[in-house]
């Protein structure tokens, strides 16, 4: 079972990933994307890596901006799982594989 990790452990995640903030229990990034496409095969990266670690972030898309939260709802707040899951995240959004595209009318 995942342990909550001390405020010291998340100050530490934070400073060496400044895209990331707290919000109450929860890491947040946003992501922005050159494209709605773009946008949607991240999350589907983003879904892979969630199944790959059995972790879930909360996602939210905004067009080319993708939101994700992440904390352990089991646990009332962050684990070790949050800050991974978080850094392989932002490995999947580095892959920046292009979105099919399909011509415009």
């Amino acid at each position: 079972m995942p342990k909550l990790l001390s405020e010291s452990q998340v100050q530490q995640f934070l400073d060496q990933h400044k895209e990331w903030s707290l919000d109450g229990r929860e890491l947040v990034r946003t992501y922005e994307l050159p494209a709605f496409l773009d946008a949607i095969a991240f999350v589907r990266r983003v879904g892979e890596v969630a199944e790959a670690n059995d972790h879930h972030p909360d996602i939210d898309i905004r067009y080319r901006k993708v939101t994700l939260r992440l904390t352990t709802h089991s646990k009332g707040g962050l684990t070790e799982l949050d800050p991974k899951v978080a850094v392989d995240c932002d490995a999947a959004f580095r892959l920046k594989s292009p979105a099919v595209s399909s011509p415009r009318p």
